[in-house]
């Protein structure tokens, strides 16, 4: 992978940055500020980080995939698993570096669906240099076609690597309940759309795409298969229900305990839904 080095992370070239990513570097310095301080985004980050933790053991060698401002990492990190952050937006790369100070694994700004390039870079010898892959919040859903993330990701985990993939759920009764206590109609079926739906973040507008589960298993097939799903914020609910919900603790903890015992059962209704692949022995071109 060929490209300029600033402040110590490498920059892909050949590219510009899509319409997700520009629209996300234009609010990573306030994405911090904006999320952190709402409990449901806690409360499904924190279902997340146990499965992150039973997928890869102490000293694991991680690729995150859209690391954002490196929340996930550095947390990762703390508990002595090594993590290699990408992310499109330079921005978000550069914060998250920042904030592990040195510790994690490398950085790179690279989309996801161009992380055959990455692959290019680290795999001269032949041998897969991660141990496993996640990508936590709907990253993959800035992405249209899964296919290419796929591919490199075979090329970048060895053979019995996890990847961890949380993607926006398709259907959601407690975001329906939300957005029909708010009486916002047209919200209540955008998920039902296949194709590209558009969406905007701090004003800048770019696409999404709400992947099916058979259009990912699709996309991973031959070289991941995939051993289990779990619903992230089945009852606890989507982050359109801040700040009210923040407010009420007792009832978010009440929803968190249902959503332990309720997530494998019911993965398919949660706001994200967790996809656990592994790696198979099926070689790559």
């Amino acid at each position: 992978m060929t490209g300029a080095v600033r402040n110590g992370v490498l920059m892909s070239s050949g590219a510009e940055l899509s319409a997700a990513a520009q629209a996300f570097d234009a609010v990573a310095a306030r994405f911090d500020a904006r999320f952190g301080a709402w409990r449901s985004v806690a409360a499904q980050r924190n279902a997340v980080r146990t499965e992150l933790l039973n997928a890869f053991a102490k000293d694991a060698r991680v690729l995150e995939v859209g690391c954002g401002t490196g929340e996930d990492a550095q947390w990762l990190v703390k508990r002595g698993r090594h993590v290699f952050v990408t992310d499109a937006s330079p921005t978000m790369v550069d914060l998250a570096r920042t904030k592990l100070s040195g510790r994690e694994a490398g950085a790179s700004v690279v989309a996801a669906e161009d992380l055959a390039r990455l692959a290019d870079e680290h795999r001269a010898d032949g041998t897969p240099p991660f141990d496993g892959a996640f990508s936590n919040f709907a990253a993959l859903n800035c992405v249209t076609d899964l296919s290419p993330v796929a591919e490199a990701l075979a090329r970048l985990v060895r053979p019995g690597g996890q990847v961890l993939l949380v993607v926006f759920g398709v259907v959601v009764p407690g975001e329906w309940v939300v957005e029909l206590a708010r009486r916002n109609w047209r919200a209540i079926l955008r998920r039902a759309d296949a194709g590209d739906v558009p969406a905007r973040i701090g004003g800048n507008e770019f696409t999404i795409r709400y992947h099916r589960r058979r259009a990912i298993e699709r996309s991973f097939h031959p070289h991941f298969r995939l051993v289990g799903r779990r619903g992230i914020g089945v009852f606890v609910p989507p982050s359109a229900a801040e700040p009210w919900i923040s407010d009420h603790p007792r009832l978010l903890a009440a929803l968190e305990r249902l959503d332990r015992v309720s997530s494998g059962v019911l993965a398919a209704l949660g706001d994200h839904v967790l996809y656990r692949f592994e790696r198979t022995s099926e070689r790559t071109r």
